[in-house]
């Protein structure tokens, strides 16, 4: 082998010990990547507007409320959308309590579980807490 390739063996085990450090260490999220379901946009992230665009389940429901219990204000029928804001409310099947303000497509506004939004970690990065 000659030494180009050693030194890039040896720089990509470094790099790969250095990530299971870091995932390993106690305390420390690792965010985990989400790949984007066939057909839906990979992008997933706050623009200069404040807001989330990201991946989401088509025909996802929106709440009035951060609860299963409450109204259901409408469905978002497109597989790529943009998110207001973040809060708590009920657990979800994606293990956690996290919900996204919304419009919905009926032109309704409404709080969608972060289990029907593609985002990489829950709350998104960036995006305000309402």
């Amino acid at each position: 082998m000659n030494p180009t390739k050693k030194f890039a063996v040896a720089l990509a085990a470094a790099a790969l010990t250095a990530g299971l450090t870091a995932a390993s260490a106690p305390g420390t999220a690792v965010p985990q990547a989400v790949a984007a379901p066939q057909g839906v946009a990979a992008e997933c992230g706050v623009r200069s507007d404040g807001k989330l665009y990201c991946g989401n389940r088509p025909g996802a429901r929106g709440f009035a409320h951060r609860s299963f219990n409450s109204e259901v204000r409408g469905q978002m029928n497109t597989s790529f959308s943009w998110f207001q804001c973040w809060g708590r409310g009920d657990r979800h099947d994606g293990g956690n309590d996290i919900w996204y303000w919304t419009k919905l497509d009926n032109g309704r506004w409404g709080n969608m579980p972060a289990v029907d939004v593609h985002t990489p970690v829950d709350p998104a990065p960036h995006l305000k807490e309402c």
